[in-house]
């Protein structure tokens, strides 16, 4: 049966080649949604609220060190009790470059015996074979995120993956698969969940200051035309054919991430179930590349289907919905939204506004106004998150889209250093990364629903919602 499961997502996976897939409707703990497998493997083991053992130094090593990678790389190297081992990327000069800023932010003395592995595509397999590190940072383009990610765990080693997680189902299972057999780590880097507007909410809707929640928004604004521009390196040298071979929301975690977390979805409380999917016609990065390419560019040989806002409903089990949007097309201002709304109150973001039943301390005496700015000074000062209170001056100093990158980065390492849980475990970077895959299925067949995976066969129930760390 498990071998059945797998090929039909082998066979129907519609990741980067838009085909259709048929739609699952059955409970996913009977075992009919074909999008689930069969047992775990043998030996396997639950990786809800997983500790490792302690680790007084993480040796880290890196594999691509571009846009995002150098900023992992260098952060990293900055916080204590990290020794950067390792740095492979396909780019000599990259390489160079942050082997230097890690040897700097180490003060010059942590970071001595730095290993560059710039030798071809597969060059990372050496590394992990020879410098055997504790911790490795996949910051790849997306479709080898997953492949890398296995032979990190396969090689000893936790692995920390850009988002998303994976592209297909298949894929999301496999990387399951491997950390329960493994014992090691696999979490997807959603530096959103430690933004300051989404720790305080967070930590509101654990107190209950909004009640029962009902719904959220989440949605990924962020006009990126001018990748295009990164014809032979960089981004858009391999994120263009994305946006030209798939229709769906490629891009769902950093709306999503904060609000699952909310929910405790995947932990405990609730899950994901449905998702139904919409987009609209594609038409932005036709016109952007007939404008900005002579006409016998290959972007202009392009076919740029993927619509150019997508938008997708999940239900979930307790039959609440989330709204989640993606666009990088379109000429609008920056969003991720980020709306959770309860039976007393709503929070939303940009800007960052709250309305509550009864009125907000400092602001309107009535849910038909929104507080916001100053008016949101005595919620900050009641309800921040303890997190942020420890570490968001330095993280501001640090820097890294306004210190989340910092935070999310000195949690890993403070809890590989301490045998804690991670605050993101593979599940929920399975979760979230799904959208894209069923995102697609969904707009393949004009809006049907489409049955998320159980990636945790049934052992979310007894998962420990995410604590408010302190």
């Amino acid at each position: 049966m498990k071998s059945n499961r797998r090929d039909f997502l082998r066979k129907t996976s519609i990741a980067g080649m838009g085909l259709a897939m048929t739609p699952a409707w059955s409970n996913p703990i009977t075992g009919n949604n074909p999008y689930n497998f069969g047992a775990p493997l043998a030996g396997a083991k639950y990786m809800g609220g997983f500790s490792a053992p302690k680790l007084e130094t993480v040796k880290c090593a890196f594999i691509g060190v571009g846009a995002r990678g150098s900023g992992h790389a260098h952060q990293i190297a900055a916080i204590e009790g990290t020794e950067v081992v390792a740095i492979s990327d396909l780019y000599q000069d990259l390489a160079e470059k942050s082997e230097k800023v890690c040897r700097e932010n180490g003060g010059g003395t942590r970071h001595k015996k730095i290993k560059l592995y710039t030798d071809g595509e597969n060059d990372w397999k050496k590394m992990l074979k020879k410098e055997k590190p504790d911790a490795v940072f996949v910051c790849t383009p997306w479709k080898l995120h997953a492949p890398m990610a296995i032979e990190a765990m396969k090689s000893g080693a936790h692995v920390f993956v850009e988002v998303p997680l994976a592209l297909t189902i298949q894929e999301m299972w496999d990387i399951v698969d491997t950390s329960e057999k493994t014992q090691k780590h696999c979490m997807m880097m959603e530096n959103v969940n430690y933004g300051r507007e989404e720790l305080l909410y967070l930590n509101m809707c654990r107190k209950g200051v909004i009640g029962e929640l009902l719904h959220g928004e989440a949605s990924y604004i962020h006009e990126l035309r001018s990748q295009m521009n990164e014809v032979e390196r960089g981004t858009g040298s391999w994120r263009t054919y994305h946006y030209a071979n798939r229709d769906g929301n490629l891009y769902p975690t950093h709306g999503l991430g904060p609000v699952a977390q909310y929910m405790n979805l995947a932990r405990g409380e609730d899950n994901f179930k449905f998702l139904n999917s919409y987009s609209s016609p594609g038409k932005g990065r036709n016109l952007y590349a007939a404008k900005n390419f002579p006409a016998d560019h290959k972007w202009n040989k392009l076919d740029f289907k993927g619509g150019d806002i997508n938008t997708s409903i999940v239900k979930t089990n307790l039959g609440r919905t989330i709204m989640v949007q993606w666009d990088e097309t379109s000429p609008r201002p920056y969003s991720r939204h980020n709306l959770i709304q309860g039976t007393k109150g709503t929070l939303t973001g940009f800007p960052t506004r709250i309305a509550l039943e009864g009125g907000v301390e400092g602001g309107p005496d009535s849910h038909h106004e929104w507080a916001e700015g100053e008016q949101l000074q005595r919620i900050f000062e009641k309800y921040e998150h303890p997190l942020y209170v420890r570490l968001g001056e330095l993280a501001t100093k640090m820097g890294g889209h306004g210190g989340m990158d910092f935070i999310m980065r000195y949690r890993i390492i403070e809890c590989l250093r301490n045998g804690l849980p991670l605050d993101q475990n593979v599940y929920e970077g399975c979760y979230w990364s799904a959208v894209g895959t069923l995102s697609e299925a969904s707009v393949a067949q004009n809006g049907a629903p489409q049955e998320f995976p159980d990636f945790t066969r049934g052992n979310w129930k007894t998962t420990a919602p995410l604590d408010i760390v302190a």
